[in-house]
Formats: C-alpha cells, sequence, structure tokens
C-alpha cells in the first residue's frame, strides 16, 4: 500500500479546486442528458453511452499512465473492479432505478446523503466522533439539498424507489472510500479508465439480460431552444461529465481525502441547476439559491473542521486520511 507520507501531504486549496472543477464536470450530464430523455432516449441508454465512450476514450491515457506501473495495477486490481461496479455502473443503476419510482429531487437527495453516511462509517468503523462543527456542516448541507433540490414541493415517494435511492448513496461512499485506498501508485487515469471500463461492462451486460433499457430515441433532439444531432450532447456527457469528471473526481479525493471531497461533491446540485439556466433556460428559484447558500455554509463548517486536525484524546488520525477498504 502507499506509504503513510505519501497521503498525509494532502493540498487542500488545490483539491478544493480540483474538487468543484470535478463537480461542475458531473453537473453538466443533467441538462445535455435531459435532451436526450426528452428526445426519448432510455436512461438506460443514455448512460450506457456515456460511461462506454468515456471507457474508450481514457484507454489510450490510462495504458500510457501505467508504463512501468502494471504490478500497482494488479496489486489493486480487485479495487478497481470494485471502483468500476459500485461507483460507476451500481450508482448509475441504481439512481435511474430510483427516478422511475421517485421524484428527481428525491432521488437526488438520497443519493447525496452519502457524505453524512461516511461520517457514520468513520465514527462507527474507526472511532472517529464528529464533532461539533462536522455536525454542524452536515445539517446545514442537508437542509440547503432538500431547498436545493425543492423536494418538498410535489415529490412522491415510494418504499421501492426509496431503497433504490438509499442504494445509489452506498455507491457513491464507495466511490470516495475506494478513490482514497488504491495506491498512489496507480494514476487516477488509470483507476478512471479501469473503473470506467469495468462499468461499461457491467451496464453492457445488464443490458444484453435485459435489467436495463437500451431504447433509442430520436436522431435529432432539443437542445437550449435548437434542434441537434443526438451524437452532440453524448460528445458532452461522455468527455465532460464521465471521463473528465472521473479523472478530476479521483485526484480530488487524493488531495483532500474522502470526507471532505464528498462534501464538495454536494456542490454538483448548484452547478446542475446553473447548467439548467444556462443551457435549457430554467431559471432558479429563490429558494434554491438559498438552500446553494446553506450547502456551501456546511462545506466550509465541515473543511474548516478539518483544517483543525484530529483531537488531542486519541479519538484517531485525522478524517483527511485514507480509508482502509470498507
Amino acid at each position: 500500500m502507499a506509504a503513510p507520507s505519501s497521503r498525509g501531504a494532502r493540498h487542500p486549496l488545490v483539491g478544493l479546486g480540483v474538487a468543484l472543477v470535478s463537480a461542475a464536470a458531473f453537473a453538466t450530464s443533467g441538462a445535455f442528458g435531459k435532451s436526450l430523455l426528452v428526445g426519448g432516449w432510455s436512461p438506460g441508454a443514455v448512460v450506457t453511452m456515456r460511461i462506454t465512450l468515456a471507457a474508450l476514450v481514457l484507454l489510450g491515457p490510462a495504458l500510457w499512465s501505467l508504463r512501468g506501473r502494471w504490478a500497482a495495477l494488479r496489486r489493486n486490481a480487485w479495487v478497481v473492479v470494485g471502483y468500476g461496479l459500485t461507483g460507476v455502473a451500481g450508482c448509475q443503476l441504481a439512481y435511474f432505478n430510483a427516478v422511475t419510482h421517485l421524484s428527481v429531487g428525491v432521488a437526488l437527495l438520497l443519493e447525496y446523503l452519502a457524505p453524512v453516511l461516511i461520517v457514520g462509517w468513520l465514527w462507527l468503523r474507526h472511532r472517529q466522533t464528529p464533532r461539533r462543527l462536522t455536525v454542524a456542516g452536515v445539517a446545514l448541507a442537508v437542509a440547503g439539498l432538500l431547498l436545493v433540490l425543492d423536494v418538498l414541493g410535489g415529490a412522491h415517494v415510494s418504499p421501492v424507489g426509496g431503497l433504490w435511492g438509499l442504494g445509489a448513496a452506498v455507491c457513491l461512499v464507495l466511490y470516495f472510500l475506494l478513490a482514497d485506498h488504491v495506491d498512489d501508485d496507480v494514476p487516477p487515469l488509470a483507476l478512471a479508465g479501469g473503473g470506467l471500463a469495468v462499468g461499461a461492462l457491467s451496464l453492457g451486460l445488464a443490458g444484453l439480460v435485459g435489467v436495463l433499457d437500451m431504447s433509442r430515441g430520436a436522431s435529432r433532439v432539443p437542445l437550449g431552444g435548437v434542434v441537434v444531432d443526438w451524437w452532440v450532447p453524448v460528445l458532452v456527457i461522455a468527455l465532460v461529465a464521465a471521463a473528465f469528471a472521473y479523472v478530476t473526481g479521483i485526484a480530488a479525493v487524493r488531495l483532500l481525502g474522502a470526507k471532505v471531497a464528498s462534501f464538495v461533491a454536494l456542490t454538483e446540485v448548484l452547478f446542475a441547476v446553473l447548467f439548467a439556466w444556462l443551457v435549457l433556460a430554467e431559471l432558479p428559484t429563490t429558494v434554491q439559491l438559498l438552500g446553494g447558500v446553506l450547502i456551501v455554509a456546511g462545506l466550509v463548517a465541515v473543511r474548516a473542521d478539518e483544517a483543525r486536525g484530529p483531537r488531542a484524546t486519541g479519538e484517531g488520525g485525522p478524517l483527511s486520511q485514507p480509508c482502509p477498504a470498507p
């Protein structure tokens, strides 16, 4: 495994910037993916095209980044496979199954309980008791999510959808923990490329056995007031919202640690609202803007708590340190 010193030297400011860029990249999938859904494409077809194309794009760079490091990849093979099955394929499948039973807002809220689950995991498994500032940050972030996603306005709930949504949250937790657990000798490009390849194969298999609907829609779809060929939004969600987003997301976890990176990822919902405004002319409401302020306040609280370092009472190492495999 990586030496402790290699992960001990975190770079919070650089990591924060990388994490925000990753969240913004992931957020483009909503506005551009919606054009395909409106055009009659099934969610399964959209996500499979997204992940498969991203895996193909990263294949060459991933192999290039591994030159001389094949032994590290072999040591971490099961971590890479687990990352692809859970953080890539599992999260996508669970979320899209959740939205078939729930409103989008409720499904997203359940998925983005991941930072709360990570805090709970570190508490129960590694005795890293959250301090009051972190608890306050969690409360602010969850309240902000409720407002941004407008969960209380016209939302509907079902037990089956709730289970799928919680499944998406667990997969998102594993996305962060596994990205933080892999050796530093495995480059982010290699982990992202390998995970996307595993995810693409899993989604393809799910489509072949009928678990995932792969229905194709119109060849031209509406996007931002114009009609474009279907491959235009596909390129955006594959290159930006998958290939680039996963690579920068992994880099952010290594720079910040799983917990802080997961909280910064909450800003994805803010960027999603922004892109919906810019691309689809869907204006954010005052309540959504207030929710965004609460999410940022929660993130600041958690980051400030991390900057204080571990308690002197020996409750465990810093919460930004790498986590053992779950």
